[in-house]
């Protein structure tokens, strides 16, 4: 935290000391480099490299372990036999593991969490009675381990919903359990709940915190890493939170939400289709502390990635790639436009595959994204369409000019994307992914001169 207050005085400082002293070794009339993680998102350069290898991960950063853990699930074959594991995350120090699992009464799709130690002993449940865990593969441990983030709702919900309850639960309040307000009341309780950040748990008490409340659609919850002082770092009823990511430095998490009005018309859009539901959402940033941000007011399906310094946070958008601050005052955004980029790109790579004797299949639909959606409109993509009329392809005869479908950001200088066409049918014979193609931008600072002034 101190790192995200100190640094917005950096870079006035260190240009006062490049023009104040004269044996700094920046000589006047030359540019001053400045470290990329110090510059905003609006003073980067970049050069784009088309059809690159892969991104490879440079394992600096701790991940959590998605096998599964065998004593866990021995505690459920024996002990448990009425619920049903699912998963187990390691988290990524090896010390503790997550159980995520249901009853067999539960919904197929809400899903419990509990805390084990890695031998298979029972630490923590997580979440109460009324409290359903949603998406269950987006549940993270925090880099450091000290946290676990989780998406949840109010338990039977959607059951309630399908059975035409909405109408009689559409205020915008917080739902909160059945004995919220006793448990808030209840100094044991709370007593409980602070005594859970200590380093072990007492094995006498599993019992999850009563009175954190639950909403009617998916939020973000935090917890310590034994399953205590879990709060919701979200809390905006109506807005469906379905994918997040933890930043390197473990003080916030960039994730994508729409409303749900937006969710259902889209889910319906595509099953009429015949297609899988893929979301999509705004990009957000939301620190610890629950403070919030809207990135973009467009939605997107790509994945926020965060710079490997935690400083900025990407975002793709059909062809083009945005780069929002994520620390100082004086937030900015960068938008690059990589249409004619992409174009070139794709004449040359098809250009090239002819030349090898590669057939070129035309089996894909360049004019609609990776996920069915018609070619986005704003104002954007419409001003990179207007760039070069007259010297670029014609994107209708590209087969391989396809959208940004992924991102990758493992090292500070390289920011790759993935470009595709992707088609997931409920039908999944018919399911079509091609020209699956790496790029990337190499980011760099903008330089800035130090004058000649006049001496006093």
């Amino acid at each position: 935290m101190f790192y995200r207050n100190f640094v917005k005085f950096l870079l006035p400082a260190l240009a006062l000391t490049a023009l104040g002293c004269p044996n700094s070794g920046a000589k006047k009339n030359e540019p001053v480099e400045v470290p990329l993680r110090e510059i905003s998102a609006q003073r980067l350069n970049y050069r784009f490299e088309a059809d690159v290898p892969e991104p490879g991960r440079d394992g600096k950063i701790p991940v959590q372990n998605d096998d599964r853990n065998e004593a866990v699930q021995a505690d459920f074959d024996n002990n448990r036999a009425m619920e049903i594991l699912h998963r187990t995350i390691t988290s990524p120090n090896g010390q503790k593991v997550l159980a995520v699992y249901r009853k067999i009464e539960d919904l197929v799709n809400e899903f419990r969490l509990d805390v084990y130690s890695t031998d298979g002993k029972l630490i923590r449940n997580i979440t109460h009675e009324e409290m359903a865990v949603h998406f269950p593969d987006t549940i993270r441990w925090s880099p450091d381990s000290n946290n676990i983030a989780f998406i949840a709702m109010v338990r039977g919900q959607e059951k309630d919903l399908e059975e035409g309850e909405a109408g009689k639960k559409a205020d915008a309040t917080p739902t909160p359990t059945p004995d919220s307000e006793a448990s808030a009341t209840d100094e044991n309780a709370n007593t409980e709940n602070a005594n859970s950040n200590s380093e072990t748990m007492p094995n006498d008490n599993l019992e999850p915190p009563k009175q954190v409340i639950t909403f009617r659609t998916e939020q973000i919850y935090i917890c310590d890493a034994n399953g205590g002082d879990v709060t919701p770092l979200t809390q905006n009823e109506g807005l469906i939170y379905f994918y997040f990511v933890w930043s390197p430095d473990n003080s916030a998490i960039a994730s994508l939400a729409t409303t749900i009005t937006e969710w259902r018309i889209r889910e319906a859009r595509l099953k009429n289709a015949g297609q899988i539901f893929i979301p999509q959402g705004r990009p957000r940033m939301v620190e610890k502390n629950g403070r919030e941000r809207l990135l973009d007011d467009y939605a997107t399906t790509v994945h926020p990635v965060w710079s490997p310094d935690s400083t900025k946070i990407a975002v793709a958008f059909n062809k083009q790639v945005r780069i929002y601050d994520a620390i100082g005052e004086q937030l900015t955004q960068a938008a690059i436009p990589l249409n004619n980029d992409l174009l070139l790109a794709s004449r040359d790579y098809e250009e090239k595959q002819k030349a090898e004797g590669n057939e070129i299949l035309d089996e894909t639909n360049t004019n609609t994204n990776a996920n069915g959606d018609a070619k986005n409109t704003d104002e954007n993509t419409n001003a990179e369409a207007e760039e070069s009329k007259t010297t670029l392809p014609d994107a209708k005869t590209l087969v391989t000019f396809n959208p940004i479908t992924n991102l990758e950001w493992n090292q500070e200088t390289l920011l790759y994307l993935q470009t595709g066409f992707t088609r997931n049918f409920l039908d999944t014979t018919e399911n079509t992914s091609s020209y699956l193609r790496w790029h990337r931008l190499v980011l760099s600072p903008q330089a800035f001169k130090i004058e000649n002034t006049p001496a006093n």
